[in-house]
């Protein structure tokens, strides 16, 4: 895990936010996922700077296809603003 995958983790783990449950790494189809909360088919990815856009739209439209969605932040988004990153993930886990 990068830097801001291990921070996120640590509020993600253990149902510390808003009580959800999280898995870290986990395989759907061909893809590994940072995070997902299989109760709400939520996956959240932590992106750094080897991301294509190209790549990144097919895997999100196969994992969308499969019946999850998916929240996306940059390291630096977690590096500078963490409890929005947060906030957002909790309000997706609510949707």
């Amino acid at each position: 895990m990068t830097d801001a995958e291990k921070i996120v983790w640590h509020h993600l783990r253990n149902r510390q936010l808003a009580g959800f449950k999280f898995r870290r790494q986990t395989t759907i189809g061909p893809f590994v996922v940072d995070f997902l909360c299989v109760e709400r088919s939520l996956i959240v990815e932590i992106d750094g700077g080897q991301h294509s856009e190209a790549l990144d739209a097919a895997r999100r439209d196969y994992l969308e296809a499969q019946g999850y969605r998916m929240v996306r932040f940059w390291n630096h988004e977690v590096a500078e603003g963490l409890e929005g990153v947060l906030q957002t993930i909790v309000a997706a886990l609510r949707v």
